[in-house]
């Protein structure tokens, strides 16, 4: 059985987080986005300190699906090195995740 992971992904506006979260669902590489707007980010980039408000996105779906999702993303982002980060699901209340792995199956024709 493929393990379930969230995956934390930064966008540059809400317009491109929904963008990104509704393919994401849509083309059921997850079952569920998070988009979480007004983040405050601290980073260095390029050899500066940078600020910028950007939205977060928390992304459920599996570990198989990771590699698609990733090269979706790229394609969807403005950024030139966008976050894409995983993290696994150690557990979770059963009938959700249940939920997630259904979601994120392929469908039989």
């Amino acid at each position: 059985m493929t393990k379930s992971i969230s995956i934390y992904i930064t966008a540059a506006s809400l317009e491109e987080a929904n963008k990104i979260g509704l393919a994401l669902v849509e083309e059921a590489l997850a079952a569920c986005v998070n988009v979480i707007p007004g983040v405050k980010s601290i980073y260095r980039w390029q050899g500066k300190i940078e600020k910028a408000e950007e939205v977060a996105l928390i992304v459920k779906t599996h570990e198989d699906l990771f590699e698609r999702l990733e090269k979706r993303v790229k394609e969807l982002h403005s950024y030139s090195c966008p976050c894409i980060v995983a993290w696994p699901i150690v557990v979770g209340h059963r009938p959700y995740l249940d939920w997630l792995t259904n979601e994120t199956m392929p469908k039989k024709s």
